[in-house]
This record gives C-alpha cells, sequence and structure tokens, in this order.
C-alpha cells in the first residue's frame, strides 16, 4: 500500500487528466448480494485507480452513522490531521485510535466489489442497500434513508448559510458605493 505525500496530495486535488476529475461525486445505490457484497461505483473505482490506491480505505464516521472511504488522498488528509499534534499527546492518540484503529482496507474484486464487515454495517445501519455519496477526496457509504434525511438537513442549513452570506456580502458591499 502506497501512501502519499502532501506535495503529491496537492497535485492531485489540483489536477484535471483527459477531462476527468480526480475526485469522488455524484451518488450512487446499490445492492448487496446474498454474500453481503456491495460493487463500488465504477466512477469511484476509476478514482481510487488513478489514485494508487488497491483496495478501499475504511472506517465508521466519527460524526455520522455512515461509513468514510478513500484511498491515498484520504490517508494523507488524516496523517496530515494526526500530525498536528505532538507524538504521544493524549489528542493524537484519540484521533490515531478513532481513525486508524476502526479501519479496515476492503480488498476489491475482480468484478469491483467489496464486502462491508459487521461493524461497518452496524455503524452505518446498513441492511440491503448501500447510498455511495461522493465528498471530493473522499466519499461516504450510508444506508440510503438516513442519507435522505442527512441530506434534507444539509440543504436546510447550506441555503441558511447562503442567505447569511448574501446579507454579509450586501452590507460590505452596498449598491453605488464608492470606494
Amino acid at each position: 500500500m502506497r501512501r502519499a505525500g502532501a506535495g503529491i496530495l496537492v497535485a492531485r486535488m489540483a489536477c484535471i487528466a483527459d477531462g476527468d476529475m480526480h475526485r469522488f461525486v455524484s451518488t450512487h445505490v446499490q445492492r448487496l448480494d446474498t454474500k453481503g457484497r456491495v460493487s463500488v461505483p465504477a466512477p469511484f473505482r476509476a478514482v481510487l485507480v488513478r489514485d494508487g490506491f488497491e483496495g478501499l480505505y475504511c472506517y465508521p464516521a466519527l460524526d455520522r452513522p455512515a461509513l468514510d472511504a478513500g484511498g491515498n488522498g484520504l490517508l494523507a488528509e488524516i496523517e496530515a490531521l494526526i500530525a498536528r499534534f505532538p507524538p504521544y499527546s493524549e489528542q493524537r492518540e484519540q484521533f490515531s485510535l478513532a481513525l486508524y484503529g476502526t479501519s479496515e482496507t476492503l480488498k476489491i474484486d475482480g468484478e469491483g466489489r467489496v464486502v462491508l464487515t459487521d461493524a461497518l454495517k452496524s455503524h452505518a445501519g446498513i441492511g440491503s442497500a448501500v447510498m455511495f455519496v461522493g465528498l471530493g477526496h473522499k466519499f461516504r457509504i450510508w444506508e440510503p434513508g438516513r442519507f435522505r434525511a442527512e441530506l434534507t438537513e444539509a440543504t436546510e442549513k447550506v441555503r441558511a448559510f447562503k442567505a447569511q452570506l448574501a446579507t454579509r456580502t450586501a452590507a460590505e458591499h452596498p449598491h453605488g458605493a464608492r470606494e
């Protein structure tokens, strides 16, 4: 397993090759088969391949009933976060435990499927279907009903935030004002 350095991460985040972004975008609903396997959406697998990560890095989201997943970009972000804290500090130990101790590297089979472990499925409340949701440098795996509720709440918050930004911008730059 190869891990990207900070310089490589920055280059990957800004890079667009052949018109395809190196980002996880969109949403995809997939069903688990009788053996508990689920197909990782082809666009997401393509990002992982470009990222140079063999498999799928996955852990229970810290603040949501979902799973965070990705490749080298996600690992680099986690490493940068943990590196902010002094070695052997309580915060560093806690982040390491929460982000590495509960993580799993899932093998993607020849047909693009992974097996979600019982612990991962239990955290996210996953039954027979999942929703893959792109978040740019990573993606989340949700139980579809929980995702719909989360999206509704997020949309309401974004609308309120947008209104606040518009009000703030109007106050800072009144129409007709000269600088």
